[in-house]
């Protein structure tokens, strides 16, 4: 059974999508592991960083995108059954082990979903419509993602800017989250209201099984003019909440070359692997693999590592 990772902050911009790309690719690639990423964010950047166009346009006739399994969870009686490993698009940049779920600019209907809960709430007796909701948004992306859990090592989600359904989902199916973020004070803000969130929703469902924990905050678009001026600023910031095991050591520069990439819908560790972008990338996956080995073996060593 793999690991399911969101990345997610409040702020846009943040170059959020670029990194679960880069991280995803350079799993496979450098350490041979099976990643799935999926795309929630209904901007669909990272479908069409790792797909063109006209793929994702076909794929989007045949009803093989996220939103036809997200319908599917809000209306079980639509007649389409399309199980989840059809709709993933395999061999992303004719790479072994490395997939898509394609998102869609439209998701799901907010109507729709409120509609079921109401119907839900009726048929149970049960009129506390918040239960109902907390317990939806609980297991909606869990129960999407469980028949593909077992064919990866990483299931990483590229999670929309903002607290939307399909966020909050996301991170409560998720064991550990990166936080992307720039070097300036207003990714701070996003840090913090994030943060703010994931608590918020713990308190929600304190009593599930949420065991969503932060593996580190990943700072992207570092040393341009604006990040050199503020960078010691922000960093000092940062550092005074969180310790150095949270904060991850690599930068990823700003690098034309990232952006290029896009247009040839391969993540920079692939097409161009060479430049400073790619190599801080690959840096930014094996501290993720250290990371996680280290807070994996406290949990499952909890005395042995000082931990009471």
């Amino acid at each position: 059974m793999g690991y399911i990772i969101a990345t997610a902050n409040m702020k846009g911009g943040v170059g959020k999508t670029t990194l679960t790309v880069n991280l995803a690719a350079s799993l496979v690639k450098d350490f041979g592991k099976k990643v799935l990423v999926v795309d929630l964010d209904n901007q669909i950047s990272a479908t069409l960083s790792l797909m063109s166009p006209q793929d994702f346009a076909k794929r989007r006739r045949d009803k093989r995108t996220l939103r036809h399994l997200v319908n599917k969870a809000i209306k079980p009686d639509i007649k389409l059954n399309i199980p989840v490993q059809d709709v993933i698009f395999p061999y992303v940049s004719s790479l072994k082990g490395f997939d898509l779920l394609p998102g869609d600019i439209d998701l799901y209907d907010e109507f729709l979903v409120s509609e079921m809960l109401y119907e839900k709430a009726m048929l149970s007796g049960n009129n506390n419509f918040e239960q109902i909701w907390t317990k939806f948004e609980l297991f909606l992306v869990k129960s999407l993602l469980e028949p593909a859990l077992k064919d990866y090592d990483f299931i990483i989600l590229d999670c929309a800017p903002g607290y939307h359904l399909l966020t909050r989902s996301g991170l409560l199916a998720s064991d550990f989250y990166v936080l992307p973020a720039r070097p300036e004070p207003l990714s701070v803000i996003g840090i913090q209201l994030l943060e703010r969130r994931i608590a918020q929703l713990k308190e929600t469902h304190k009593n599930d099984p949420v065991n969503l924990q932060l593996l580190g905050i990943a700072f992207t678009m570092s040393g341009n003019m604006i990040a050199g001026r503020y960078y010691n600023q922000v960093m000092r910031r940062v550092n005074e909440d969180y310790s150095a095991a949270k904060i991850f050591k690599t930068r990823i520069p700003v690098d034309v070359n990232i952006s290029r990439a896009v247009d040839t819908f391969m993540p920079v560790v692939l097409c161009n692997p060479q430049c400073a972008g790619a190599k801080a990338f690959s840096q930014l996956g094996q501290e993720f693999m250290q990371k996680l080995t280290i807070v994996t073996t406290q949990k499952q060593n909890p005395t042995r590592m000082g931990f009471e």
